[in-house]
């Protein structure tokens, strides 16, 4: 490439909008003045908040969004202590069914939130640090920022090839390839949205700090999300995932560095609040805690599933929890985990004589494992219960009850 095209290209490509950044003074942080709700300002923008709007059209009609007021109200009650009612006006929040680790917001004010997220979170705290992260990046315009400068990153990429081959045509030599420039410019790009997830910790962390929520939460939930990780690349025979490295194309910082950072901040905070919410957010989830793990049981996971029942099983041990525990056991279906299984449901069934699947899983652990009588029997309890369970006619034949 030529030296002059190669200088442009390369002044273009330094030109990338920075990502907005918040400050905050050693020990306090303050949460800035809100300015409320953007609203677009060009063509660019009023595209952008279009595909948006459509997009939020077809989730509104989505049969995935749980409808539950109660629980669509705790989540909101949630966001709004995390980031105040001021800014809370701005969100309209869908909870969608999705069994991962994961929330969103576009910058028409739409939030999603995944049921894995609600699954995973053990109290109001840890929920109300992940939810002030999104509004962060929705109050620091970052889906903006960012379109911005993939598209710009994406044209001088252009331009880089284009004028690669308008070298090779004149003749110039150059150990500087339009490929290492496109290289170049896509990890500007990363490094520039990793930054823009740094910022929006520190902010989501303001308004943790701001709010009265234990700010310790905020990293508890990363260093949940890594162990998760590690337990399941140790069920499925491979190395656990490096945290002390970021990779050059990789959108967001390290969970470790994210946990490390959070932990550091939150020792920082002066006259810091200790409300966990505990017990507000178990009540919450109860009448859907069925649902959520059967979709997590559902993921085939099991290293990385018993690891999130064991850590909500570690906060209050539960009927619900301990019938998944065992119903996990007993799909993967080890002779010792027909054995562990086993255990789990007569554990739950101690808590709660009345869960009639748990008769029916233990019914099946039993009989897979030799015992006849006993899982004739328990599938009996449970086809006394649940007579007309879809799979009723199926479990008569096998125990010999038609």
């Amino acid at each position: 490439m030529k030296p002059a095209l190669l200088a442009a290209a390369m002044a273009a490509t330094l030109a990338l909008p920075p990502a907005t950044a918040w400050a905050q003074t050693d020990g306090e942080f303050p949460v800035p003045t809100y300015e409320g709700a953007y609203q677009p300002q060009d063509s660019d923008e009023r595209g952008l908040w279009s595909q948006d709007d459509e997009s939020e059209r077809q989730l509104r009609d989505a049969d995935a969004v749980i409808r539950d007021p109660a629980l669509n109200e705790y989540v909101r009650s949630v966001l709004c202590r995390a980031v105040g009612d001021k800014r809370c006006e701005a969100v309209r929040i869908y909870i969608v069914r999705v069994p991962i680790f994961n929330a969103s917001m576009s910058p028409n004010g739409t939030m999603r939130v995944y049921s894995g997220l609600l699954l995973r979170v053990r109290s109001e705290a840890e929920l109300a640090s992940v939810l002030g992260h999104e509004f962060a990046h929705f109050e620091l315009r970052h889906t903006l920022e960012r379109y911005r400068s993939r598209r710009t990153g994406s044209d001088i990429a252009a331009w880089a090839t284009v004028l690669g081959a308008a070298a090779v045509t004149w003749g110039g030599g150059s150990s500087y390839s339009s490929r290492d420039m496109q290289v170049s410019i896509y990890g500007n790009i990363m490094h520039f949205e990793r930054n823009q997830e740094r910022f929006a910790d520190t902010l989501g962390f303001g308004y943790m700090a701001a709010s009265g929520y234990r700010p310790s939460a905020a990293a508890e939930v990363w260093r949940a999300v890594m162990n998760e990780t590690d337990q399941t690349a140790l069920d499925r025979g491979r190395r656990s995932n490096r945290y002390d490295n970021v990779a050059f194309f990789a959108s967001h910082p390290t969970n470790l560095e994210r946990a490390d950072t959070l932990s550091a901040l939150a020792n920082r905070v002066v006259a810091a609040g200790d409300y966990e919410g505990r017990q507000r957010h178990e009540t919450a989830l109860a009448p859907h805690m069925a649902m959520f793990l059967a979709d997590e049981l559902a993921r085939n996971d099991f290293g990385g599933t018993d690891f999130i029942i064991q850590r909500l099983a570690n906060e209050n041990v539960t009927a619900p929890l301990l019938f998944a525990r065992g119903e996990l056991y007993r799909q993967r279906g080890h002779p010792r985990d027909l054995a562990s299984a086993t255990n789990f449901y007569h554990q739950a069934l101690a808590l709660d004589p009345s869960l009639g699947d748990a008769w029916r899983g233990l019914g099946l652990a039993q009989l897979r494992s030799g015992n006849t009588m006993e899982g004739a029997n328990a599938l009996r309890t449970f086809l006394e219960r649940v007579p007309d369970a879809p799979d009723a006619p199926m479990l008569r034949m096998m125990i010999g009850d038609q």
